[in-house]
């Protein structure tokens, strides 16, 4: 099925996108406001990078001798990470922080100064993610090498009995798995794909890119502080995989709740490539919402929590999704569409955990 083309059905429901993009449409043309973003992605942006660049500085510098405390400053930068990626780097990299491509552009690369690769990130994100949400063998974001199960369609694993408890160890490990190793694996990946072109580059510069954009990565964020800081040199490689385990956490788990939960379903091609609904209406099935009260939760991770809104309008600026929010789950509603969203982020998270556990025991949900 991996290789098969998916196709979605034009003719289920095409009204409610129309209807959808025109009322949102009216909403930006009525407020005469941009779908871009707006002084407090400025704000947020000069935040997040304070929030990853000064607890840097304050280690190499030693401003701190105490062990706890430096850890605290590696942790800091773990959230900060985080926070780049989450607020900044996503929007640039659609495309959407600013009207100016040049700008999304250098703010898309921020991605490169936290270890990841713009490149890989777009294809899997924007091109896969996007396109083929929950679909098996597609989106790839369902893709952990068979340690978990996130999916009806994968094969069952006696080890997938206890990933209800392992699952969140792992998910630790995504950022420093990137920095290391998947990054290179995905790129060769790409090239048998024929993905590349969609970012318009060869693989031989994207493969010399890669390279050089991992070399300036570590001399940077590892490097540098074994040379500078007073800290003993095993110390501070445990501080740097604190970082990632931190920032790996937190990303893997805004995903989980918004893809991998009860709610959402999981639906394949059928032997010809077609899917039973168009794509519009295949988003609100496998995407939810979570805690959308929660101004804070939802400013620290760039509206991610109305994924169903980022995934209907990923071309639209995470500072809008809050006030879109209303207007597509009324407008889905009207549809007989389906609008998930867990009240809180802890009960999205219990959703997911209870998804993982019947993943782990039965063949068939």
């Amino acid at each position: 099925m991996e290789n098969t083309r998916v196709k979605f059905n034009t003719k289920s429901n095409p009204y409610f996108l129309k209807e959808l993009r025109s009322r949102v449409n009216t909403y930006f043309k009525e407020n005469n406001i941009s779908k871009y973003g707006n002084i407090n992605m400025v704000i947020k942006t000069l935040f997040m990078l304070a929030l990853y660049l000064i607890p840097y500085f304050l280690v190499i510098f030693n401003v701190f001798e105490h062990s706890f405390l430096v850890l605290l400053m590696w942790i800091l930068m773990g959230v900060g990470m985080a926070g780049i990626g989450l607020s900044i780097m996503h929007d640039a990299n659609h495309g959407v922080y600013s009207k100016n491509k040049k700008i999304n552009s250098a703010l898309g690369y921020l991605i490169n100064l936290v270890g990841g690769s713009a490149v890989n990130w777009k294809i899997q994100h924007n091109v896969l993610h996007h396109s083929f949400t929950n679909i098996h063998e597609h989106d790839e974001d369902l893709d952990s090498g068979g340690l978990m199960r996130f999916s009806v369609h994968q094969k069952r694993y006696k080890l997938h009995r206890f990933q209800k408890y392992y699952a969140w160890f792992l998910y630790g490990l995504l950022t420093i798995s990137w920095s290391i190793k998947k990054d290179f694996i995905q790129l060769r990946r790409y090239k048998k794909k024929d993905l590349l072109k969609t970012q318009f580059i060869s693989f031989k510069k994207a493969y010399f890119n890669l390279v050089i954009v991992k070399i300036v990565y570590f001399i940077q964020i590892l490097v540098i502080p074994l040379f500078f800081a007073n800290q003993a040199w095993w110390l501070t490689l445990i501080f740097y995989f604190m970082m990632h385990y931190v920032c790996g956490f937190i990303l893997s788990t805004i995903f989980q709740a918004a893809h991998v939960v009860t709610e959402t379903s999981f639906p394949i091609p059928n032997n010809s490539g077609n899917m039973e609904n168009n794509w519009a209406i295949h988003q609100l099935h496998t995407t939810a919402n979570f805690a959308r009260n929660n101004r804070i939760l939802s400013w620290f991770v760039g509206g991610l929590n109305f994924q169903v809104e980022h995934h209907l309008f990923p071309t639209i600026c995470h500072v809008h999704y809050r006030k879109l929010s209303e207007i597509v789950k009324k407008t889905a509603l009207e549809y007989n569409l389906p609008y998930y969203s867990s009240p809180s982020f802890f009960c999205a998270l219990k959703s997911h955990y209870t998804l993982l556990s019947k993943l782990g025991k039965q063949d068939v949900l």
